[in-house]
C-alpha cells in the first residue's frame, strides 16, 4: 500500500517516486542472534544507497528497515562527510515503552518523537508533538 501511495502523491505534484526497497534488518519474532546477520546485510545493502542519495534528512518511523539507514546516515554525520539530521517517528502504538528501533535511536537521533505524552515525560530527549495520522 506504501508504495502505491507515494506514487500516486508524487503524480499529484506531477513528479515520479524514487522507491528503493532494503531488506528487513529483523524480521517479527526473529530471533536476536539470527537478526545479527540479517541486519549486517541490510546494513552492508543499505551503504551505497545512503551514499548515493547524500541525504540531508533521514525521516523514519522504524521497524525493521530504518536502523541500517540511520546507522549509516549517523557514520557519515560522525565522520564529517555529510551533516545528516536523523528524525524518528515513534509508532503511535507505542503508548509505555519506546520500541526496540525508538530504543536504539534515543541517543543517536537527532529528534525522537514520540506520540503520547507519558512517553514523552518518560524519555525526556524525545518530543511529543501530539497525534501523526
Amino acid at each position: 500500500m506504501s508504495v502505491k501511495k507515494a506514487e500516486a502523491f508524487e503524480s499529484r505534484q506531477n513528479r515520479e517516486a524514487d522507491i528503493r526497497r532494503i531488506p528487513r534488518a529483523r524480521k517479527v519474532l526473529q530471533s536476536y542472534v539470527t537478526s545479527v546477520f540479517s541486519t549486517l546485510f541490510s546494513l552492508a545493502y543499505s551503504f551505497p544507497l545512503v551514499c548515493g542519495v547524500w541525504p540531508d534528512l533521514v525521516l523514519c518511523n522504524g521497524p525493521g528497515t530504518c536502523i541500517p539507514l540511520c546507522a549509516v546516515a549517523f557514520l557519515l554525520k560522525f565522520t564529517g562527510l555529510r551533516n545528516v539530521r536523523l528524525v524518528y517517528v515513534e509508532s503511535i502504538c507505542r503508548v509505555k515503552a519506546l520500541s526496540l528501533s525508538g530504543k536504539l535511536l534515543y541517543y543517536l537521533a537527532d529528534h525522537l518523537v514520540v506520540q503520547w505524552p507519558e512517553l514523552q515525560q518518560k524519555y525526556p530527549r524525545s518530543s511529543y508533538l501530539g497525534r501523526i495520522l
